[in-house]
């Protein structure tokens, strides 16, 4: 709860030149700084190893492209197939930009975007109802799982410098008094 203190309360930011691709580099790039950067595989296939179990590696891609895979998805505590799961930015970009990204390097918003701590495996459908929605608008359905969703969004806008409007930080802390 004190690394939420820590963090800076303002309003948000304007969106201008908010660009998903032009703001936070080319997506899923393995040319970051962040854990698993320059290792040969991007990004999205580094998440899928880390998150899936079962999975099928493509012959050929030095380890790297999955295949196939189950998720036992977090954010609804359901088994979810391959062909359903999305890797999401626990803290959503366009978010990250209206709370300080556009202040940030361009090398760091692309660590950012790539960082590890921020992404996560999740049911598709689930993903596209969070949107780019912060902690006040949106909760993962899975409610064992909101101590450590709000942890890491805490710890995501910490280590790039962001923050967190007056309702946000109200809603991480509801979240975090019941941990």
């Amino acid at each position: 709860m004190a690394i939420l203190e820590s963090l800076p309360v303002r309003g948000k930011a304007p969106e201008t030149g908010y660009d998903r691709r032009g703001s936070f580099g080319p997506p899923w790039t393995d040319d970051v700084t962040v854990q698993g950067g320059h290792n040969g595989c991007d990004t999205k296939s580094d998440i899928r190893r880390r998150d899936l179990v079962e999975v099928t590696i493509k012959p050929g891609t030095h380890g790297c492209k999955v295949t196939a895979g189950i998720l036992h998805d977090k954010y609804t505590g359901t088994v979810v197939p391959f062909d359903k799961i999305n890797i999401e930015h626990i803290v959503a970009l366009k978010n990250a930009w209206i709370t300080g990204a556009q202040n940030i390097s361009a090398a760091r918003r692309q660590d950012l975007a790539n960082d590890p701590i921020n992404l996560l495996a999740v049911d598709g459908k689930t993903n596209q109802s969070k949107g780019d929605k912060s902690a006040d608008a949106w909760l993962p359905p899975n409610k064992a799982f909101r101590c450590e969703y709000i942890t890491r969004q805490v710890l995501v806008k910490k280590r790039y410098d962001l923050w967190v409007t007056a309702s946000e930080k109200s809603a991480m802390a509801r979240v975090l008094a019941g941990c």
